[in-house]
């Protein structure tokens, strides 16, 4: 397909999988990037040394452009760049931050530079940073998620008309027949996270992932927004986050409850008592592991068959 976002990225199919903390490690990454999507090492859960093994060991895998999420707040980000420009990691996704920080510093080095926004004003700082791109996450999503609750439906037209720059959907979307709707929405590509937990690659514990078969519609809550908001699965832990509530909990108490490592204990140990299980409500719509590049190939397969009906309709109507 033909379209900015394959322009920009060197890819085949406008799939582009998210850089998920626990989940996203070089396997995952390079996987999907050979099924002709772009895949991304999540550099949220790992040391600088760790991030490093991940590049080199992704750079062996494949040669397809692949991509490296940064958290803006991770503590050890310049050491993180410093492994990025040294590999020649050829795009960054941004996050959690400010994208005026830093991409200027990677776009000076020929890196391609995306940045995730949960609302059009973020989206309008983002583009007037210099970003290459924007990913609009809708309050569907896993993991750590925008306050304003904006659905996926609302925030793509909102970004599409204040933003000129290439726009990727993310929140909701495990399917082609999401991605069409997304693309009627005005994106060029989608992003997708929780289909790729429940995949071979994915370094998310088994645990886990069968967790995710296993969810429901509504299995799933958007929480401490105090501290960061973060959509999880319902648990023990999670339970006991809703008892801190009902009794009027401070954000410091809060923050003692959440503690050090509950996602790495939840999704990459697999506790699913005590951890955090960070995934999207489209997990309720997921119902088997498969390898990643079936997913991409399933995905793109059936966007390319929506198109199709969706040509058909208009043109019976």
């Amino acid at each position: 397909m033909e379209n900015r976002i394959c322009s920009l990225f060197n890819i085949e199919k406008p799939i582009v999988q998210a850089g998920m903390i626990w989940c996203s490690g070089w396997e995952l990454a390079s996987a999907v990037s050979n099924a002709g999507g772009l895949g991304i090492i999540g550099s949220g859960s790992m040391y600088p040394e760790v991030l490093r093994q991940h590049v080199e060991k992704c750079q062996a895998a494949t040669s397809k452009p692949f991509a490296v999420n940064l958290p803006l707040l991770y503590p050890n980000i310049e050491q993180h760049i410093d492994t990025i420009l040294e590999f020649k990691v050829p795009i960054v996704f941004t996050s959690a931050g400010n994208p005026a920080a830093y991409t200027q510093k990677l776009k000076a080095q020929g890196i391609t530079v995306v940045h995730v926004v949960s609302s059009a004003k973020f989206a309008l700082k983002a583009q007037a940073a210099g970003v290459d791109a924007v990913v609009a996450e809708g309050f569907e999503a896993g993991g750590h998620n925008g306050r304003e609750e904006t659905t996926t439906l609302v925030l793509l037209p909102l970004v599409k008309q204040v933003c000129s720059v290439p726009l990727i959907a993310a929140g909701g979307i495990s399917t082609g027949r999401a991605m069409a709707a997304a693309f009627a929405l005005g994106a060029e590509a989608v992003q997708v996270g929780s289909r790729f937990v429940a995949s071979e690659e994915s370094s998310a514990h088994l645990a886990f992932k069968s967790a995710v078969l296993s969810a429901g519609e509504g299995d799933t809550l958007l929480t401490l927004k105090e501290l960061t908001p973060v959509r999880l699965l319902k648990n023990p832990f999670f339970q006991e986050l809703v008892l801190a509530y009902q009794q009027g909990s401070s954000p410091e108490k809060l923050a003692e409850i959440l503690g050090r490592g509950r996602a790495k204990k939840g999704m990459f140990e697999g506790d699913l008592e005590q951890g955090e299980l960070e995934i999207g409500q489209v997990s309720a719509l997921i119902r088997s592991i498969m390898p990643a590049a079936d997913i991409v190939d399933e995905i793109w397969t059936e966007f390319q068959q929506t198109l199709v009906c969706m040509g058909n309709l208009v043109h019976n109507a």
